[in-house]
């Protein structure tokens, strides 16, 4: 059912809980099926340089939360904003259909991330 790339994210997560020196803190809902993200971030001169996360949801979310986390370091908040969900589906190694809002998850808290810098 799940690809072994995402089950490798659920089950080792990267980039799991608080950041205690985080310079930025976001929370997105998704109100279809009730998962939740948080995202802690440190941002220098518009770059993402440290990130954690937090999830309550499904398996997929946890471990799309995960990919989130590894793809967003180093990266530029104007990156962050411009994330679509295929990227996040290609680094868990696809996604279910009932899955695919995990994605939309990542996509909504890294445009929430980039706002709020």
């Amino acid at each position: 059912m799940h690809s072994e790339r995402l089950l490798d994210h659920f089950q080792n997560p990267r980039n799991a809980g608080e950041l205690p020196a985080a310079t930025l803190r976001v929370e997105v809902d998704n109100p279809a099926c009730g998962d939740h993200m948080r995202l802690s971030a440190r941002v220098e001169e518009g770059v993402i340089r440290e990130v954690r996360y937090q999830v309550r949801g499904c398996t997929a979310s946890i471990a799309a939360g995960s990919a989130l986390t590894e793809w967003l370091t180093g990266r530029l908040l104007t990156e962050a904003a411009a994330l679509r969900a295929a990227v996040i589906e290609e680094a868990l190694g696809g996604l279910i259909p009932e899955s695919k809002h995990a994605a939309v998850l990542c996509v909504d808290a890294a445009r929430e991330l980039a706002r709020r810098a």
